[in-house]
């Protein structure tokens, strides 16, 4: 099955104190831990300008793989994608 595009939710995520990748995501008051990270977009060089720049990392948890958004203008996480397995 392929990530099925869903409406930009922000989300809390935790994330590692020297690297900045994510370790655990909470998802309707629920703690979900990151197994593995697939793949890590980097479009901070080229971006549209009302956007900001930003940086999407494709995640495996227990229960789905996810595609995360982090802004880094506004600083926040926005969920944009899933896959239930």
């Amino acid at each position: 099955m392929a990530i099925v595009r869903v409406t930009p939710t922000q989300v809390d995520v935790s994330t590692g104190l020297f690297d900045g990748r994510p370790r655990s995501i909470r998802v309707a008051q629920e703690r979900v831990p990151v197994i593995e990270i697939a793949n890590v977009r980097d479009e901070l060089a080229a971006y549209p300008v009302e956007r900001g720049p930003r940086r999407i990392f494709e995640v495996r948890t227990p229960d789905a793989k996810l595609r995360l958004a982090f802004e880094k203008r506004r600083r926040r996480w926005l969920l944009e994608g899933l896959e239930a397995a």
